[in-house]
């Protein structure tokens, strides 16, 4: 019988999912703001760089506190909605409607890590690591400001120049 998985299992395992989607999301923004032709979004996927950056470095704080290396596990999920965001890329190369679909691929991203790090904030907090919760609390803050951000892009320009 496979021995008893718990929460620290699942944790842990969630970690290292989001270590590597954090990594691979720091790949693809540039060539998102590369791709796009509205200045506030070039420079926001800019500025999400150095946020993921950040991020990056706050999960490692995370494995430090429970003795465990910074190692990451292939996420299938952020594989798949970067592969879409590339498929935008190409499909919508020099089109009206390229940024919204650069938009919509970000946001994909988004929600993906604000569910991620929801879950990892409300299992810390289970676990009783207080210094994890602050950690995962402050990227959490990013994220949802980072997602506003796009709505307001979205609908203050880019949804408008694609229709």
């Amino acid at each position: 019988m496979a021995s008893e998985k718990t929460l620290d299992d699942l944790f842990l395992d969630t970690l290292k999912d989001i270590y590597y989607a954090e990594k691979q999301i720091l790949k693809a923004l540039p060539k998102m703001a590369k791709a796009a032709s509205s200045p506030e979004l070039k420079a926001g996927f800019e500025q999400h760089q150095e946020e993921t950056q950040g991020q990056i470095e706050r999960l490692e704080q995370v494995f430090e506190l429970i003795g465990k290396p910074a190692r990451g596990k292939t996420c299938d999920a952020i594989l798949g909605i970067l592969e879409e965001g590339k498929e935008i890329m190409e499909e919508f190369k020099g089109t009206v409607a390229l940024d919204a679909g650069l938009v919509s691929a970000a946001q994909a991203v988004e929600h993906y890590e604000i569910a991620r790090y929801g879950t990892l904030k409300t299992w810390a907090n289970q676990l009783g690591m207080k210094d994890a919760v602050a950690l995962f609390d402050a990227t959490l803050q990013e994220e949802v400001a980072t997602d506003k951000k796009l709505s307001q892009v979205a609908t203050a320009n880019v949804n408008q120049k694609a229709a």
